[in-house]
């Protein structure tokens, strides 16, 4: 029973660090981006005339604003000390808002195609995201119906807490790898050195907070 305690404390802490490590990340990752679509692409404006400027919206919200809110909304409810309800609400509110953003993030895309006459949805990183998009909406409803709405059996809510966890963080990874090839794009197009680097140190940093994320959940669910 001790050596259970014990081996539970322990992955409590490391459950805390790696949170906290994902949380220096996003910090890390936000603000690469920004230096990129500032520096080097020339701003992010939806309304500009230019169309490399309404493109920059895209990477710009679905980075902040889907990616890395999708993780902090499940960190919220896995390794953030609160009230359950209080972590439920958190969890919930926040992923509504990265959804939002992220169904922006892919009407400033398609406006970009517009603007630019490029056609849509013929590259693998358009699929991606829009999978996990659609994927991430249908999660949030379902989740919302059974874990929110008080009609939903405590019973039936137990036995779909597995499934909802297991899906969440496999559409969460979706949307990194949608990221990476959208960063993949870019970086053969990058204008220098430099922005290339930039933009594959970016990748890198994302995938980093994504695999932290899942660490942290995964350390959580080691110990309840």
């Amino acid at each position: 029973m001790a050596h259970g305690i014990i081996g539970s404390h322990h992955h409590s802490i490391m459950a805390s660090r790696v949170a906290m490590l994902a949380h220096v990340l996003f910090l890390a990752t936000a603000v690469l981006m920004l230096v990129w679509l500032l520096h080097y692409r020339g701003g992010i404006n939806i309304q500009s005339e230019d169309p490399e400027q309404i493109f920059n919206v895209h990477p710009f919200v679905m980075s902040w604003g889907f990616i890395l809110l999708i993780g902090e909304a499940i960190l919220a409810y896995s390794t953030i000390p609160m009230d359950h309800r209080t972590q439920k609400m958190a969890h919930m509110m926040i992923h509504l808002v990265g959804l939002i953003l992220g169904i922006f993030g892919v009407y400033a895309a398609f406006k970009f195609h517009d603007a630019a006459v490029v056609p849509d949805l013929m590259s693998l990183h358009s699929w991606l995201g829009i999978t996990a998009i659609a994927l991430f909406g249908l999660q949030w409803l379902f989740g919302f119906v059974t874990f929110w709405l008080p009609a939903a059996h405590e019973h039936t809510r137990a036995a779909a807490a597995p499934a909802h966890v297991m899906a969440g963080l496999a559409i969460f990874m979706l949307a990194v790898c949608a990221a990476q090839t959208g960063l993949v794009e870019k970086s053969a197009g990058a204008a220098s050195a430099a922005e290339m680097k930039l933009i594959n140190v970016t990748g890198i940093f994302i995938l980093l907070y994504g695999v932290a994320v899942a660490s942290a959940v995964a350390l959580r669910k080691a110990f309840l």
